[in-house]
């Protein structure tokens, strides 16, 4: 018995679970997958196999994607990408062996010779790159996947916008307007009890896009400080075309901020660290609410509008 045999014995039920389970459930993933397409590289050259044996030669066995460095293999020579090596508890969803830290260099090779398409196809991206210069696109294709903008939980969403929207409102229910203008009041029993969370996430509609309105308490440094700020569905540089104001207003105190709101690029603790936006102090925010200090009544009225 090699070594760890008996290890890959106890998990070879599992194993072959697993790996049968992806197979089964990502057929129709496989039919889109951007990483199917053949690449040109290699047609047509005397002694090379053809784009699809070489595909096929790179394909993993479990999650069926196009494998890139680094590729590990068993001692036998079966291969499966980095990813799945981790998913299937370090033992050969093909022999059982366990795989050990091997890495397959002459395939690496292959796959690094290759020009292959962008990850994000399937969501639009038509670019194709040879594979060093893929990783490095892919980190700022326009096309990428958005997270999901909810910061009361830890949410690991993502997808487009639409089916961001989707998942707002049907997952955490999230309040959605429409319209550039808003009028919001916030109501807290004890003003005293200030906690690093989300109070509150609106959705607005306007000139045909969505924009997230925060609001939430935190503490800078060891001030307690409530805050309000915008974030943009999109990317940045289309973010850059509106600014919107905040005002909160009462007891004969008026506080404006003007900003141009963030993309959801940008994590919602990026944005609300680097203070960029509507900041009211507890003592003013108190002063806002009529000074009674018992409970906090603020009314933040808001407006979008777009760059021409």
């Amino acid at each position: 018995m090699s070594p760890g045999g008996r290890f890959c014995e106890d998990v070879a039920e599992s194993c072959m679970a697993f790996a049968d389970s992806d197979v089964a459930t990502s057929t129709g993933d496989v039919r889109t997958s951007p990483f199917r397409k053949a690449a040109p590289g290699l047609l047509g050259i005397p002694g090379m196999p053809s784009n699809h044996n070489v595909h096929d030669l790179l394909e993993c066995p479990v999650c069926m994607n196009l494998m890139c460095p680094p590729i590990h293999q068993c001692p036998n020579g079966h291969t499966l990408c980095s990813s799945c090596k981790a998913r299937v508890h370090n033992c050969c969803p093909t022999c059982r062996n366990e795989l050990g830290n091997i890495r397959c260099l002459a395939l690496e090779k292959v796959a690094e010779s290759l020009d292959l398409p962008c990850r994000y196809q399937i969501y639009g991206c038509q670019d194709i790159f040879p594979y060093y210069s893929k990783l490095k696109h892919e980190k700022i294709c326009k096309y990428r996947p958005y997270n999901c903008p909810y910061a009361g939980a830890d949410c690991s969403v993502t997808g487009d916008i639409q089916l961001l929207m989707m998942h707002l409102k049907n997952d955490h229910k999230v309040d959605m307007h429409d319209g550039c203008t808003f009028n919001h009041r916030y109501v807290k029993s004890n003003p005293q009890e200030v906690d690093n969370a989300t109070w509150m996430l609106t959705i607005f509609n306007c000139f045909g896009r969505q924009f997230c309105l925060h609001f939430e308490a935190f503490h800078i440094g060891t001030a307690p400080v409530y805050m309000a700020f915008l974030r943009f569905m999109g990317d940045d540089d289309e973010a850059k075309q509106f600014n919107y104001s905040l005002e909160v207003s009462g007891s004969g105190r008026k506080l404006i901020w003007q900003g141009i709101p963030r993309s959801i690029r940008d994590s919602h603790r990026k944005v609300r660290d680097s203070q960029d936006g509507l900041i009211i102090q507890r003592n003013l925010a108190l002063f806002f609410s009529g000074g009674n200090r018992q409970e906090l009544k603020l009314k933040v009225a808001g407006r979008i509008w777009k760059e021409h």
